[in-house]
């Protein structure tokens, strides 16, 4: 009788020990369970939170881009630039608003304001982008003129940048390079305005040029234009209504 009891007790003692055990074995999966959903949940918050952060970042450069694009900027903020941020073989556009090509930009613009029609956009432009050097070819601190056929050349070095305020009340950045030696009739100037205010490579450009570096800053009536040579005019196009 009294060995029935022990191994009774002993028995009862090993159930409890077995279930405890369990019950513990239960805990720690559902702990490991939960741990794991709590960091699964931090990392997707952390990852979101990083996008969100990428994006806000993003948003605020594009923002910024488009304001000194757009002329609105701090003098502290204007860089010197190397003539390599114009280097390419480059075509005027004014051969392409004379052939019409360029005629949904100026419809686009009339669209999108009450200031003028397409065809006083035109006009407009048509002074604006007019010139006879109808390609430009910059390699290194060399610049070759195509005008009326003939191709002319010279060798420019760096003279600084000035900032211009317009009527309208926005600001651009002229860029300027002084001619050191070349073949008769190219400019002793050349003054770059391609909305940029620091080094980056130009997807486009307005050129300024002549012999009197003063004079040149106060001509804002004709300003010819300038994109890469390998482009078709219905890709410029299309490039200036996304501007």
């Amino acid at each position: 009788m009294k060995n029935s009891l022990t191994k009774g007790v002993g028995i009862l003692a090993l159930t409890t020990l077995f279930a405890a055990g369990c019950q513990s074995a239960d805990l720690s999966e559902a702990e490991q369970e939960t741990t794991a959903s709590s960091t699964a949940q931090a990392e997707t918050k952390e990852t979101e939170s990083d996008h969100d952060h990428d994006h806000e970042h993003s948003h605020a450069h594009d923002e910024e881009s488009q304001k000194i694009y757009d002329g609105f900027f701090e003098d502290s903020q204007v860089e010197d630039r190397p003539l390599s941020d114009w280097a390419g073989d480059w075509q005027s556009v004014y051969p392409l608003l004379e052939n019409g090509e360029l005629d949904e930009v100026f419809e686009d613009k009339a669209l999108h304001s009450d200031d003028m029609t397409a065809e006083e956009y035109k006009t407009y432009y048509t002074e604006g982008y007019k010139t006879d050097v109808e390609r430009i070819v910059i390699t290194e601190d060399q610049v070759s003129f195509f005008q009326n056929g003939k191709e002319l050349s010279g060798t420019y070095t760096y003279d600084g940048f000035e900032i211009l305020t317009y009527e309208a009340g926005n600001r651009g950045v002229r860029f300027i390079f002084t001619l050191a030696e070349g073949s008769g009739g190219m400019p002793q100037f050349i003054q770059f305005s391609d909305h940029g205010i620091s080094p980056t490579d130009a997807d486009h450009y307005h050129l300024y040029w002549g012999d009197n570096r003063a004079a040149l800053l106060d001509e804002v009536v004709n300003w010819p234009t300038y994109y890469p040579s390998d482009l078709d005019g219905h890709t410029i196009a299309h490039e200036m209504m996304a501007h």
